[in-house]
C-alpha cells in the first residue's frame, strides 16, 4: 500500500492530476478556479500490482481560505494518511511565475521540515504550455525559486497536461501515461531512499494509536464488518473527535503534520506549556459554573473542557494536545452526568499537561547540560 498526498493552491489542478494517475474519473474536479477542491478526498485503487491511496486536499497554502472551513479539512488529511504518507507530490501550473506562486512555495517553506522535502516530488500541469523541445527540467532552470524547491526535493519533477496529453500521438515525453510511470517511479525511489518507511510524525503517530483503539472497540460489536469497514469507521469517529476537541489553529495543525516545529526557545516553551494547562482548566472551570441543560451529554462537556488555546506550539506540544483531548473525550463519554464529565476531563487534562511539562522540564534539562559541556571545552581549549 502506498499513500500519496496531493498538495497545491486551489485551482492548480490536484483533483485532475489525481485522475491522470488513476487513469479515471474519480475526484470531484471543480473547474471554477476560485473555489476548487473544498474537501478532503480519500480514494484506493490498483495500480502497478500494488495498492495505492491518492490523498486530495483542499488548497491548505491558500491564504484567503477562512480557517474554520479549513481546520477540518486538514484534521481529515491527518487521518486519511495515517501513520503516515509515502510521498507528496506538490502541484504547481506551468505558467509565468507570479507574486501569488512565489508567496505559495514560501508557504510551503515555513510549514514543510527539510525532512518533508525527502518524501516529495514536484508535479507541473498545463505541459502543453511547455515550449516544444524543452524538458521540464529545463523550465524550472530559468526561475531561481522553483530550482532551489526541486532541489529541496531531490531533484524530482515531472509535468502532465489532464486535457491534451491523454492520447497525444508522436512525442513520448509529451504523454501522460509516461509521465504518470515516471511519477509512479520517483515515489518508489522515495520509498527506497527512505528504507521502505513512509513519512511520520509524533502527531501522525498519535492519530494512528487514536484510530487502532478506536478499531479494537468497533471489531468488538462490529458484527459481520470487513477490515477495511472498521477501519475507515474508526478514522470517521477519530476525525469526529478531533474535530470538536481540538482548539488550535490551522497554522499548528500544518505545522504538526508537515513536522515543522515552531522555533521557540526551552524558556518559552515552557511558558506556553504552563499557559495551556492553566487556559484547558480553565475551560473546565467554565464548563462546571455554566447553567448545564438536561440535554448536555457527558461527552459534550468534555469537549467543552479540552480547549488549547492559539499558542504557538510545535509538533510535540500539538500532538500532546491531540492526546489530551482524546483522553477527555473518552473520559468524559463514559460518565453519566455533565459534572462527572468535567471533573473526570480536568483529571484527564491535569495528568496529560503534567506530562507535558515533564517532557520539557526533560529537554530543558538537556539544554542546560549542553551549555555546560560547550562552556567546560571552551575553557578547556582557551587555555
Amino acid at each position: 500500500m502506498r499513500r500519496i498526498v496531493i498538495l497545491g493552491k486551489t485551482g492548480s489542478g490536484k483533483s485532475s492530476v489525481a485522475n491522470t494517475i488513476f487513469g479515471e474519473p474519480q475526484f470531484t474536479v471543480c473547474h471554477n478556479s476560485i473555489s476548487g477542491t473544498s474537501l478532503c478526498e480519500a480514494k484506493t485503487q490498483s495500480l502497478n500490482g500494488g495498492q495505492i491511496t491518492l490523498i486530495d486536499t483542499p488548497g491548505f497554502f491558500d491564504t484567503n481560505t477562512p480557517e474554520e472551513r479549513l481546520r477540518p479539512e486538514i484534521v481529515q488529511c491527518i487521518t486519511e494518511c495515517s501513520p503516515g504518507p509515502h510521498a507528496f507530490l506538490i502541484v504547481l501550473k506551468l505558467e509565468t511565475f507570479t507574486k501569488l506562486e512565489k508567496k505559495i512555495i514560501k508557504q510551503i517553506n515555513k510549514y514543510f521540515s527539510e525532512e518533508v522535502f525527502n518524501f516529495a516530488t514536484v508535479v507541473f500541469t498545463h505541459g502543453d504550455d511547455l515550449q516544444e523541445g524543452l524538458k521540464i527540467k529545463d523550465f524550472v532552470s530559468l526561475n531561481k525559486h522553483l530550482r532551489a524547491l526541486v532541489k529541496k526535493c531531490g531533484g524530482r519533477c515531472h509535468v502532465i497536461d489532464n486535457r491534451y496529453w491523454n492520447n497525444l500521438p508522436g512525442d513520448p515525453y509529451r504523454s501522460n501515461t509516461h509521465q504518470v510511470e515516471e511519477i509512479l517511479k520517483s515515489v518508489e525511489e522515495i520509498v527506497k531512499a527512505n528504507n521502505g518507511n513512509c513519512y511520520t510524525n509524533e502527531m501522525l503517530e498519535k492519530v494512528e494509536k487514536m484510530i487502532q483503539q478506536e478499531e479494537e472497540l468497533i471489531a468488538q460489536s462490529s458484527g459481520n464488518m470487513s477490515k477495511e469497514e472498521i477501519r475507515q469507521e474508526a478514522k470517521s469517529r477519530a476525525c469526529d473527535i478531533l474535530n470538536k476537541a481540538v482548539g488550535i489553529t490551522t497554522g499548528v495543525l500544518l505545522g504538526a503534520l508537515f513536522g515543522a516545529a515552531v522555533a521557540i526557545g526551552v524558556d518559552v516553551v515552557a511558558a506556553k506549556t504552563a499557559s495551556i494547562k492553566a487556559e484547558a482548566i480553565r475551560g473546565v472551570i467554565a464548563t462546571v459554573l455554566a447553567p448545564a441543560p438536561a440535554a448536555t451529554s457527558g461527552a459534550a462537556a468534555g469537549i467543552a473542557g479540552i480547549k488549547v488555546g492559539p499558542a504557538a506550539l510545535g509538533v510535540g506540544a500539538a500532538a500532546g494536545a491531540v492526546v489530551g483531548a482524546y483522553k477527555g473525550y473518552k473520559a468524559a463519554e463514559e460518565s453519566e452526568t455533565p459534572w462527572e464529565a468535567a471533573k473526570k476531563t480536568a483529571e484527564s487534562v491535569r495528568s496529560t499537561a503534567k506530562d507535558v511539562c515533564s517532557s520539557v522540564e526533560a529537554v530543558r534539562s538537556s539544554v542546560e547540560d549542553a551549555k555546560r559541556q560547550v562552556k567546560k571545552f571552551s575553557a578547556e581549549y582557551q587555555n
